[in-house]
């Protein structure tokens, strides 16, 4: 049974949220609604919280400076804000994309509250990297892509914005998985909520910036003590594979599980595996398959 419901951050906005199943354990998911069909039945034996960020989905939107300005720092205070609202002392955490980076500063501030944390193709923190050929996806799909997306700004003052919004996703779904086959299968737009049509403009003058300018000490990652399972599709054009090797041997007691012809969406593509993992993982165990990393291999 689900239960939605508001948490106030300490600085007055509402955070949407949705609570599926009634286990013991808290798993939080932020940013996460898209993922909420598939991982559901991840709730068989533990609560599983998806929730709206600040100025996304159904939680409050801001135009206040103070309340944008820290961009993915708001955030990770507010998943604090989450634990607290639902009792929970100590939480699991689900991350995909450049929440995968939110979880992991979680997990370095809070370490006493931090259970177990997943990271499914997680953006690489601090200023933009390249990798080699070998750890991304250079098929050309992201230029062909982007090129329609170009063509489609074009019409934007001839189509309602639901509409504008609903053909920028149709167009986007296509670098996020290797068959293209799968494109249709991400549904993420929301497109009938005013916080989505407006995420990108937040997620480029705030949240982006704020993981740019990442600058992790060694003391910061030696806190992050809390097992971390990083999940990432070798072909990710979104998030390159290379991002998920480097947090699996940046962060202390991380393990990374590479899943061969996927992309960003891994529960997508390989549910079984992808979902299997996060389970066994949840429950206490590493998955088959979840490799260390050392700096050298």
């Amino acid at each position: 049974m689900a239960r939605d419901g508001y948490a106030q951050t300490a600085d007055g906005l509402r955070l949407y949220y949705r609570a599926v199943g009634s286990g013991g354990s808290i798993v939080l998911v932020p940013n996460g609604f898209h993922m909420l069909d598939a991982f559901e039945p991840l709730a068989r034996a533990r609560t599983i919280v998806f929730y709206d960020v600040r100025n996304r989905g159904l939680s409050d939107a801001t135009t206040d400076d103070t309340q944008r300005a820290r961009g993915i720092h708001h955030d990770v205070d507010d998943v604090d804000v989450m634990r607290v609202h639902l009792g929970a002392d100590r939480v699991d955490l689900i991350g995909h994309s450049y929440v995968g980076v939110t979880v992991a500063l979680y997990a370095m501030r809070f370490p006493a509250h931090t259970r177990r944390v997943v990271q499914i193709g997680p953006m690489a923190p601090g200023a933009p990297r390249e990798y080699p050929p070998h750890l991304t996806n250079q098929d050309g799909t992201l230029a062909a892509t982007f090129a329609a997306i170009r063509d489609l700004e074009k019409e934007r003052a001839h189509l309602d914005p639901v509409a504008f919004c609903r053909k920028f996703w149709s167009l986007l779904g296509v670098i996020y998985v290797v068959n293209p086959a799968d494109a249709n299968r991400v549904v993420w737009s929301r497109c009938e909520l005013p916080n989505e049509r407006a995420g990108m403009k937040y997620w480029m003058g705030s949240i982006l910036p704020s993981i740019q300018a990442l600058a992790m000490t060694d003391d910061d990652v030696a806190r992050a003590t809390a097992p971390v399972l990083t999940i990432h599709g070798r072909q990710d054009r979104s998030s390159p594979y290379g991002a998920g090797r480097d947090w699996a041997t940046l962060l202390p007691n991380a393990r990374l599980l590479t899943i061969d012809n996927a992309g960003h969406v891994p529960w997508i593509e390989a549910p079984d595996k992808t979902l299997g993992a996060v389970d066994t993982f949840l429950d206490g165990d590493w998955p088959d398959g979840a490799e260390q990393r050392t700096a050298d291999s």
